[in-house]
């Protein structure tokens, strides 16, 4: 039997030895001879082999007297005879081929084994890692289809809201120019009420025009501190609006970039040359939600944009019913008041043309008065002659003699003459000085006339000047804001 490195020395030979056949050393297991699969990187190749060690004997040098010089075995049987009893046995021969031949198969047997569990395992790792790979790339796209979902109804909202916010940035607008276009209208009442202020005497009443003004004034500075509050209110839902507009686009900006990362995921194949390797990413977590807080955060953005827009509804709706009232109320406030300045010019027209015609009467009578006055005044004077003749005769007769002094008719006739003409200037007198005072107070109430003549002028002057400042008015249109 040879073994590895050296040859049998028969005992006839030499020395006998004691030479033991070798024991098989054990059969390598899977643990011994097969590599586990590390992770990705961590992996080294080796060449498997089986680790059979056989022992060798070792033959020591034999001396110059135990072997003969030419190399021939000795003709005479060396001495010691029981070394030819060391030999094995042809029983230990077959006992040892049988126990290596089982050997071989058993370690055959379980490589092949290994072998083929090894297949087995990797197709099954295989199917695994192909499966897994799977299942991250169809729930990679389900995530797309989820980001993109929310991304529609984003953008669907985020177009409503901006829609919403616009149409209240022209609600807003609105109201600014209808308080804007009520500025001219409240200045003409304003220089209405000064101006009418300068009346005169008895026309400085506060009468109905001046009522209508200082209500339609008042209506004014309502109707503008209404508009303005309103606009107010509208300012600060822009502002929510922004808001809301603000993270709609901050989600959706999130949402897009997520949307490509998760694509390009979604694209990567095993054979794509961005892959590689991030060893210890699967232990790091940076996530700050779940499916369910992510769904909620968009949904709560929607839900905030909804609420912002009804409330931006309600706003423009509230505008445009204010508007609509407010001008309506303005043209009713506009027309009551011309209404009223027309009625007053009207009154003041008809309150001059009267004194006008009773001016006309009363310079008549002055001048009647005066004519009645010169009339008295002859016959006054016509009066004295009559009276100075029956005088002188009385006189004259006053100086007849003696009996001659007698009570006779024609001394009765010439006394009752005396006193009649005595009577006479005297009512003719007291006549003409009433003549005089009823030309006085006819004087006076001509100067009173013409006092309130030109103060009904002045009147209807302001009136009219009024009138003519109020000929333009704000149409509807700019009542509601249009310009």
């Amino acid at each position: 039997m040879e073994f590895l490195g050296t040859t049998q020395v028969a005992s006839y030979c030499g020395r006998r030895k004691g030479c033991l056949f070798p024991d098989l050393a054990p059969t390598s297991t899977t643990k011994d001879t097969y590599q586990s699969y590390s992770l990705p990187g961590y992996r080294h190749l080796s060449s498997w082999r089986p680790s059979l060690l056989h022992k060798v004997v070792l033959v020591p040098d034999s001396s110059d007297k135990e072997f003969n010089s030419t190399g021939r075995p000795p003709t005479v049987l060396p001495a010691l005879r029981s070394s030819l009893h060391a030999r094995y046995s042809t029983r230990d021969w077959h006992h040892a081929n049988m126990v290596q031949l089982k050997g071989s198969e058993a370690s055959r047997y379980r490589a092949g084994r290994l072998n083929a569990d090894s297949m087995r395992l990797m197709q099954n790792k295989a199917q695994l890692t192909y499966l897994m790979q799977e299942d991250s790339r169809r729930n990679l796209g389900e995530r797309i289809t989820n980001i993109d979902f929310w991304r529609s109804e984003l953008i669907y909202e985020l177009e409503c809201l901006l829609k919403e916010t616009q149409a209240l940035e022209t609600a807003k607008q609105r109201l600014e120019c209808a308080a804007d276009a009520l500025q001219g209208p409240l200045k003409t009442a304003l220089e209405c009420l000064y101006h009418r202020e300068m009346r005169k005497g008895i026309d400085l009443v506060h009468d109905d025009v001046e009522k209508n003004l200082i209500k339609e004034v008042d209506a004014f500075k309502d109707c503008q501190e209404a508009l303005t509050k309103l606009a107010q209110k509208i300012n600060q839902q822009l502002g929510i609006n922004r808001d809301a507009q603000h993270a709609l686009e901050q989600d959706l900006s999130d949402k897009n970039i997520a949307c490509f990362i998760d694509e390009k995921c979604f694209n990567l194949k095993n054979t794509s040359n961005s892959i590689n390797f991030y060893h210890g990413v699967e232990k790091t977590d940076g996530t700050v939600s779940n499916p369910e807080t992510w769904a909620k955060f968009s949904e709560d953005n929607i839900r905030c944009s909804q609420h912002a827009r009804a409330n931006s509804a309600k706003l423009r709706e509230e505008a445009e019913v204010r508007l609509e009232s407010k001008s309506e109320e303005m043209w009713n406030h506009f027309i009551s008041t011309n209404l009223a300045f027309n009625n007053r010019i009207a009154e003041v027209a008809d309150a001059k043309n009267k004194l006008q015609a009773q001016l006309a009467k009363v310079l008549q009578e002055i001048f009647q008065t005066e004519d009645t006055i010169m009339l008295l005044e002859r016959a006054i004077k016509a009066k004295e002659y009559p009276l100075k003749v029956a005088q002188t005769r009385l006189e004259g007769r006053t100086r007849r003699p003696n009996i001659e002094l007698c009570c006779d008719a024609p001394q009765l006739q010439l006394v009752t003459e005396v006193c009649t003409i005595d009577d006479t200037l005297q009512t003719l007198k007291r006549r003409l000085q009433e003549a005089h005072d009823t030309l006085q107070m006819l004087i006076l109430n001509k100067s009173n006339l013409e006092h309130e003549i030109s103060v009904k002028v002045n009147s209807f002057f302001i009136d009219k000047k009024c009138m003519d400042m109020r000929k333009v008015f704000p149409s509807t249109p700019r009542l509601v804001g249009y310009t």
